[in-house]
């Protein structure tokens, strides 16, 4: 009994498929395989893209006004020792630095006072460099505040005492700095401000 349901089955499943006989089981041609496509965009990535390179400058920060108190602060305590122990020559040139800081932080009265007071000093003490170079910046101080006609005066002193000491580097300096104080437009208005002229009026204030 058994063996006869599978016979039967059988041809249940062969006659399933109704065209059986139409079967192809002959060898199929194998056909040769496809090649990719090939890309080009590659070719487009390794190519060197032209592109117009623009130099950027670097940008360089000045000193902030917490730098500039801090340097306040340290070059005053100079000054005040230096001018206890009179230790004259020093401190002229404290107090020149410490002008320059004040016309970072555009407090322009004050440098022009500390720059008169260094340059009574290094008169004193025959300094002659020092003294062009203050002159210099005092005359850069006198035409920002609007003094042009005086700044004008202080490079023509400085030039005449570089002339007498046959200083070239300081000549050249101070022949720059009348060129471009022609070419400055002095603001208007003119401080109406006493400052200490002598060494010794400078040393009473400390």
């Amino acid at each position: 009994m058994r063996y006869r349901l599978v016979i039967f089955f059988c041809i249940i499943s062969v006659s399933a498929s109704a065209q059986w006989w139409r079967l192809n089981f002959k060898k199929h041609p194998v056909f040769s395989e496809l090649k990719a496509p090939r890309s080009v965009s590659y070719v487009r990535i390794s190519a060197t893209p032209q592109i117009n390179t623009v130099q950027v400058q670097p940008v360089v920060f000045g000193p902030t006004i917490l730098d500039l108190e801090a340097r306040e602060k340290v070059i005053m305590k100079l000054v005040k020792h230096n001018m206890s122990w009179r230790i004259y020559n020093a401190a002229s040139y404290n107090f020149s630095d410490l002008a320059h800081v004040y016309i970072q932080m555009h407090r322009l009265s004050e440098a022009k006072w500390y720059l008169l007071q260094s340059n009574a000093i290094s008169r004193d003490e025959n300094d002659d460099k020092h003294t062009i170079a203050n002159l210099i910046s005092l005359a850069h101080v006198k035409t920002w505040i609007g003094d042009k006609v005086s700044a004008h005066a202080d490079l023509c002193e400085a030039l005449d005492l570089a002339k007498a000491r046959s200083m070239q580097p300081e000549i050249a300096e101070v022949e720059k700095n009348m060129s471009m104080l022609d070419q400055y437009k002095a603001n208007t208005g003119k401080p109406d401000i006493k400052y200490a002229e002598t060494p010794d009026e400078a040393k009473n204030s400390f």
